[in-house]
């Protein structure tokens, strides 16, 4: 269930990019996030209270949903929104991989139970070289606003790591739709302010059909199915293993892109596919092997077999 889940996931947050970039064709990007945002609250809101999903009951819990969600959501979303108007997107999503790194960084400051090898510290520079492969020809800077929305860029995958690490550290006790909805109450109040300020009234836009499936499917799929989905899955397995994803995520949408809307494909995606596809093997589908150990007692010696991951 948790390859499954793993898997749903990559793809789910693979095929937002497609409905990002068709959504941008008819809305501004804040305005566009802010309207995916509140809708799944609303909806969440519903669901939180027709399932009796009981809410925080301590201050330290209200304050992670305050700081993760401020790090997820507003920091987060805004750079990498206002990064990609200096930096291609190909460019981004090599840089927002740079997660992988960070919350292999922070698991070892905050998860003592995570232990930083290098197997995995291979494995996520590997992942990073087969992204940046895949977009090889989209690396270049060419002026001082681009190097700025680089760094905004890192900038960013360094507060959703810490979030998601946060998350997994203190919030094992919290429902994930009540995760989800929590930190989306607290990140998206910055994220409305500038869209108001920059980008005017949202009902003077131009909102066609096209528009609102896009934002639909970002609302239902890409953000509350997904991030729920996302928060269960961290609460049972390593967070380097989760957010391996970030490295899968721009391979599927490449594809997607060259299959829908007529992308070019060129000769380095699959060299760079290959090499993401060899990360995560050796992070997440990696195996366990069964090991004969032999304890001692005072009186016999006794056969005893324990699983043993490889790392």
């Amino acid at each position: 269930m948790k390859i499954i889940s793993w898997l749903i996931l990559c793809l789910i947050w693979g095929t937002t990019w497609f409905f990002i970039k068709i959504g941008l064709e008819d809305l501004p990007p804040i305005t566009f996030a802010a309207a995916r945002f509140a809708l799944a609250i609303v909806i969440l809101a519903v669901i939180i209270y027709l399932q009796k999903i009981p809410l925080p009951q301590t201050s330290r819990d209200w304050k992670l949903l305050a700081l993760t969600g401020i790090l997820q959501f507003s920091i987060n979303y805004s750079l990498v929104f206002w990064s990609e108007q200096y930096i291609s997107s190909g460019l981004a999503a090599v840089l927002q991989a740079m997660i992988s790194v960070f919350g292999l960084a922070l698991a070892w400051v905050h998860l003592p139970n995570e232990r930083i090898t290098k197997l995995k510290i291979s494995a996520v520079l590997l992942g990073i070289g087969g992204v940046a492969v895949i977009f090889i020809e989209q690396l270049q800077i060419n002026s001082w606003l681009a190097f700025a929305g680089c760094a905004a860029i890192v900038v960013g995958a360094y507060t959703a790591a810490h979030g998601s690490i946060l998350v997994k550290a203190h919030g094992g006790n919290l429902h994930p739709a009540m995760l989800v909805f929590g930190q989306m109450i607290f990140g998206i109040a910055p994220i409305i302010i500038y869209s108001l300020a920059v980008e005017g009234n949202p009902l003077a836009l131009n909102w066609t059909w096209q528009a609102i499936i896009c934002v639909l499917y970002l609302t239902v799929f890409g953000t509350i199915a997904a991030f729920w989905l996302y928060y269960w899955l961290l609460s049972k397995i390593e967070s380097t293993k989760a957010m391996m994803i970030s490295l899968v995520t721009p391979l599927i949408a490449v594809i997607i892109g060259g299959i829908f809307l007529g992308e070019r494909l060129p000769i380095q995606t699959l060299f760079g596919g290959i090499l993401i596809l060899a990360s995560v093997g050796l992070i997440v589908f990696r195996k366990k092997r069964s090991t004969a150990k032999y304890t001692e007692n005072a009186d016999d010696t006794k056969l005893s077999l324990t699983n043993q991951e490889i790392v």
